[in-house]
């Protein structure tokens, strides 16, 4: 059996995938818009190591496998596909056809994979300096890089569309609008935001709503460029971003606190004492927004420690329901207001910052290297598909921490219409 005709049998002959290999095979039907390329009999090894997602991911960062035609069309086309679509028989001559060589080939994989064991070094999951290393893993990539996939805004988290025609810029000044609105923001308050990144929130509720801001981020290249950005941008006197574990925080009595973003990092076994310690910031009549990306249920692991994502985007995340979340925030004394699901919203924000890298292909790639580069191509393509399929969510959770005589301070209706 040719090599390229076994990759055809794992992903199908109905796909319209055209397959190429370094054994002068071919496979797919003629004139098909993407063709899978393998290169070197080290794609092999890599996928007989780690047989789906992580092998395949692991062939095309290191260039043994490649991809001609859009990743996003491939990865929606393939997304249910695994080798155990492939019949005993069919294994047993796959595995004739290959040989022995690449089956024992022992590869090391990637640069860009956070190894397992470099973490362990450093503590058990959501360890202060463990959380510090896979924030700096995943956060001080090149603000350069960044600026080039975000866009202006530097926004790293799901953006609002108000039409669907929205430019990716509107969409995030509409999200972070969203989220003062919801917090209720008023010129004098105090807001925490927690997990901050490039400090959109920060300035945006500092020059928009005359709030005094504090953020902080693990991530020392962010906390860099935050704190030039509102140097440059005239909001000093309102406006903060430290380069700190927010665990370290000293400051309390908040009005409100914005977490966009950062609960993915924090660890089911941490959330609990997550929220115990933001509630423990805010007055009485204080607001939190919540704002995450979810499991659809409660069935599916936490935690994918083989996983493509876990290895290479983001070491050590855990995504946990969102019936979940809010039942440890009620838990821990907040009352819910408000809750929804934006999920359409991010697969739109990701087609945009794909477009975005695809624009600056070479410019990323000299400024970051080829690995990384492929390994945000594949990474956000394949979120989109996971957002389109309902395989991932993305929540708004507003609660509020009540005074002592159970109030809350919420009008009757919203002074202003949530989109």
């Amino acid at each position: 059996m040719a090599l390229a005709s076994i990759f055809e049998k794992i992903v199908g002959q109905n796909t319209n995938i055209a397959f190429e290999a370094y054994d002068g095979s071919n496979a797919g039907p003629d004139g098909a818009d993407i063709t899978i390329e393998v290169k070197s009999p080290i794609a092999v090894a890599y996928l007989a190591q780690a047989p789906g997602e992580l092998g395949l991911a692991r062939a095309y960062i290191s260039g043994h496998l490649d991809v001609q035609g859009d990743m996003y069309t491939l990865l929606d086309r393939m997304w249910n596909i695994t080798t155990n679509d492939l019949t005993l028989r069919e294994k047993a001559d796959a595995v004739r056809a290959l040989g022995v060589k690449p089956l024992l080939m022992r590869v090391p994989p990637p640069p860009q994979e956070m190894r397992q064991s470099a973490l362990a070094k450093l503590g058990s999951r959501h360890a202060k300096q463990r959380d510090a290393e896979a924030i700096h893993h995943h956060y001080d990539v090149s603000n350069r890089f960044y600026e080039w996939v975000l866009g202006p805004s530097m926004a790293y988290t799901c953006a609002v569309f108000p039409e669907e025609t929205s430019s990716l810029e509107e969409a995030q000044f509409t999200k972070f609008d969203l989220v003062a609105r919801k917090l209720d923001l008023k010129p004098g308050m105090r807001l925490l935001d927690v997990g901050c990144g490039w400090g959109g929130m920060v300035m945006h509720a500092a020059k928009h709503y005359g709030v005094k801001v504090l953020g902080v981020t693990l991530s020392k290249q962010q906390a860099e460029w935050a704190q030039r950005a509102i140097k440059e941008a005239g909001l000093e006197d309102l406006a903060e971003v430290r380069h700190m574990d927010y665990r370290d925080v000293p400051e309390t009595d908040f009005d409100a606190v914005s977490s966009i973003g950062l609960t993915e990092h924090i660890g089911k076994a941490n959330v609990p004492s997550y929220f115990e310690f933001l509630y423990g910031k805010l007055k009485p009549g204080g607001r939190i927004l919540n704002h995450c990306i979810t499991r659809p249920t409660g069935a599916e692991k936490t935690f994918n420690k083989g996983g493509f994502i876990n290895r290479y985007v983001f070491p050590d995340g855990e995504l946990e329901s969102v019936g979940w979340l809010v039942r440890q925030m009620e838990d821990l004394g907040f009352e819910i207001r408000h809750e929804e699901n934006l999920r359409e919203h991010y697969a739109k924000t990701l087609r945009h910052w794909c477009d975005n890298l695809d624009a600056n292909w070479a410019d990323a790639v000299q400024e970051v290297g080829l690995g990384t580069a492929r390994v945000w191509a594949l990474y956000m393509a394949g979120c989109i598909v996971g957002f389109e399929r309902n395989k991932v969510q993305l929540h708004q959770i507003l609660g509020v921490k009540l005074d002592d005589e159970g109030k809350s301070g919420v009008p009757l209706r919203p002074s202003v219409t949530w989109p």
